[in-house]
Order: C-alpha cells, then sequence, then structure tokens
C-alpha cells in the first residue's frame, strides 16, 4: 500500500467528517467524489514527481477546495483513457468531477492544482 496516498486519504475523510458537522454535503456521492479527487491528485503527485508533497483542503460556501502541491512545474499532459488497463482516467475524472480548476505556479518550481467540488 502506498502509505502517502493512504495518509491523504484518511486526512481527507477526517476532514470530511468534520466539514460535515458545519454544512451537510448536498448529496450522498460528495464524499466519494472528493476522495476520488485527492487519491488521483496524489496519486499523480507520487508518480510524476520528485520529492515532497502537500495537502491542502478548505470548506467554501457549498464546496470543497482540493489543492495538492508538488515538485515538478508541468502542467498535466491529459491523454486519452484506455480500456487496456494503461491509465489515462484521472485526470479525465477529476475535470468531470470539479466545478472549477486552477494550476498555479509555485514559486522555486513547481505547481499547485486545485479542484473545486460540490459540498
Amino acid at each position: 500500500m502506498n502509505r502517502p496516498a493512504a495518509a491523504a486519504r484518511d486526512a481527507t475523510r477526517a476532514f470530511l467528517a468534520r466539514a460535515a458537522h458545519v454544512r451537510a454535503p448536498a448529496k450522498d456521492e460528495s464524499t466519494d467524489n472528493v476522495l476520488l479527487v485527492v487519491t488521483e491528485l496524489v496519486a499523480n503527485a507520487i508518480r510524476h514527481t520528485v520529492g515532497p508533497f502537500a495537502l491542502h483542503l478548505e470548506l467554501l460556501d457549498g464546496y470543497i477546495d482540493v489543492c495538492v502541491t508538488d515538485r515538478n512545474p508541468q502542467p498535466p499532459q491529459p491523454r486519452t483513457p484506455g480500456t487496456d488497463g494503461s491509465g489515462g482516467w484521472g485526470w479525465f475524472m477529476i475535470k468531470q468531477l470539479a466545478t472549477r480548476i486552477r494550476i498555479n505556479p509555485v514559486p522555486g518550481g513547481g505547481k499547485t492544482i486545485c479542484a473545486v467540488l460540490p459540498w
């Protein structure tokens, strides 16, 4: 098991449990959607970068802002999703689930990808 990815999912579950006490999710699938986006962004940070990454979650008015910062300055390179197990589905799913995506450069190298999802 990938420990950093599991830790990110565990932290997200704890955050979402607290967020649900502040504002209940609008849809039953909101928690699963946020967890899926966190999993994909973290997996991409682990797979495509060298060095640490950071996860930041924020409860906004009716939304959850999921941000992952890594050391690779290159933006995601979308690929055609393959049905043969070759991948390409992660970025596609993130774009389908998020209402807005931001990619910001980080001074000194790297980037932050933020996906805003309905809550």
